[in-house]
């Protein structure tokens, strides 16, 4: 199927695997692109030297196109900028806006950019600035999420902007792809379908425990990092929720010496970069904490195992994910239903009505 995001990045189906912290590392991003489709590396838990590497092994493992994802307000976001170019990665993809500077500088050097959005106003911006195609995450996907959902914000961001548009928030199968391009998206990206994959390096337990959430599970807490965050109903967020602010500044230093122990970040370091993450938000100090060491309680369930002792992001699709295929399995999955889909649709005659002999 090509569309406009096949042919500017190169890729065989309109699908990406987004750049999830922990969990979209080497393997997965490998398997992904060897699929067909866009895997992007998730940088924001690595290192630069942790950077690089990735990309290497990514490069050894397949000459298939395939992504880095950035936060734009990383201090450290030149370097990493620096390794996608001296690397030669297609793709820059960033969770939040990037700069003008940032932009042109990725597009000098040849790179697709595509930042992430979740508003119409952010995608006119970074269409203005350049920008080749932006991700228009809707309040269903995982993560750090917005109010509006896809099937409102998409069509916004469709006529907004004369960029390709790629649906996220909500995709996990054919039905959903082909509903994102009749709203006007050249495809849709995927992080939670993608996380509960054979070839996702996430422990077997916490796998079991998104294939056993429902919809009721699955909630937008404000309590972890002072932003509305989608995610599976942790104990430790039933615990933040019940916690009064002593508490919860508590239980944020503790998780922010065990981060600045992993990462090699001094206090003063993961202060500034709690408060650049609070976009002009009124946080309480634990959130500004929480909100520099939330990689940590990522790590806890996506790394260590431990779901009971992290938060585990997560859209509202888990609740409709039922078995772990792998990369190669999903995708052909996917483009063997948006097929079937599209078919069935062009059997509707004028009046919406199906032809003689169509199958019911």
């Amino acid at each position: 199927m090509e569309t406009p995001l096949t042919r500017l990045v190169g890729v065989r189906h309109p699908i990406v695997q987004t750049g999830m912290g922990w969990v979209a590392g080497p393997r997965l991003v490998s398997a992904t692109a060897g699929a067909g489709a866009l895997g992007v590396l998730a940088s924001a838990t690595m290192t630069v030297e942790q950077l690089r590497a990735a990309v290497r092994e990514v490069k050894s493992r397949t000459d298939a196109p395939f992504g880095v994802n950035l936060r734009a307000d990383a201090g450290d976001a030149r370097d990493r900028v620096r390794i996608i170019v001296d690397e030669g990665v297609r793709v820059a993809s960033f969770a939040l806006a990037p700069s003008k500077a940032l932009i042109d500088e990725l597009k000098d050097a040849g790179v697709v950019v595509i930042p992430s959005i979740g508003a119409r106003r952010h995608a006119e911006k970074v269409a203005a600035w350049g920008a080749d195609a932006v991700i228009v995450q809707g309040g269903e996907g995982g993560g750090h999420t917005g109010e509006v959902a896809t099937t409102v914000l998409l069509p916004q961001v469709v006529d907004a902007v004369d960029i390709p548009v790629i649906a996220a928030g909500g995709f996990h199968d054919g039905r959903g792809l082909v509903a994102a391009l009749a709203y006007g998206a050249a495809g849709v990206a995927m992080g939670t379908r993608f996380l509960l994959t054979s070839d996702s390096t996430v422990p077997a337990a916490v796998k079991a425990r998104y294939l056993a959430a429902s919809v009721k599970d699955i909630t937008v807490t404000t309590r972890v990092d002072g932003l509305p965050h989608r995610m599976l109903r942790t104990e430790l967020v039933a615990a933040l929720e019940r916690s009064g602010r002593v508490a919860s500044l508590a239980r944020a230093v503790r998780h922010a010496a065990a981060f600045r122990k992993v990462s090699g970040l001094g206090w003063t370091r993961m202060a500034r970069d709690g408060l650049a993450m609070r976009h002009g938000k009124d946080l309480t100090w634990s959130q500004v904490l929480l909100a520099a060491n939330t990689p940590m309680m990522l790590k806890a369930a996506m790394v260590d195992g431990r779901p009971e002792a992290g938060v585990m992001a997560s859209g509202q699709v888990a609740a409709l994910i039922e078995d772990l295929p792998s990369c190669a399995e999903l995708v052909a999955r996917v483009m063997v239903e948006a097929g079937e889909v599209r078919e069935r649709l062009a059997e509707l005659g004028p009046s919406g009505v199906r032809g003689p002999g169509s199958r019911n």
